[in-house]
């Protein structure tokens, strides 16, 4: 068997990288989900992720990601095993992963409670 080097799907350079693209990837809620899940298990493959959508779903994402550079994807056999690339996104946007995964989920509130009282004011 090749190297892991040998075996890694095509992902850019993270020096090359604006941030645009990081935040956009990660403003999907299922991507989001990818993310804080392959940072609590630290490596799956697409079938391995516990997420309410097809497969082939999970794998668009997954790719989507990937291009974006905050996941690296690897050949084991036929799997494709992914993970965050934490430790070069850190070192290229120091505190953006931690200050995302760490950010409480939004909570729906109700017209009464946020004072809009249905109106779409300021929207």
């Amino acid at each position: 068997m090749g190297t892991l080097e040998a075996t890694r799907l095509p992902q850019p350079d993270l020096a090359t990288l604006e941030i645009g693209a990081v935040l956009q990837a990660l403003a999907d809620p299922v991507r989001l989900r990818i993310v804080r899940l392959l940072t609590e298990l630290g490596q799956a493959p697409c079938g391995g992720l516990d997420l309410p959508v097809k497969r082939s779903t999970v794998s668009h994402h997954l790719r989507t990601l990937r291009e974006s550079g905050l996941v690296e994807t690897h050949l084991q056999g036929n799997t494709r095993i992914s993970r965050i690339r934490r430790a070069e996104l850190d070192r290229r946007f120091p505190g953006l992963l931690a200050s995302i995964l760490d950010a409480a989920p939004a909570t729906v509130a109700t017209a009464a409670e946020d004072g809009a009282g249905g109106s779409g004011a300021g929207h």
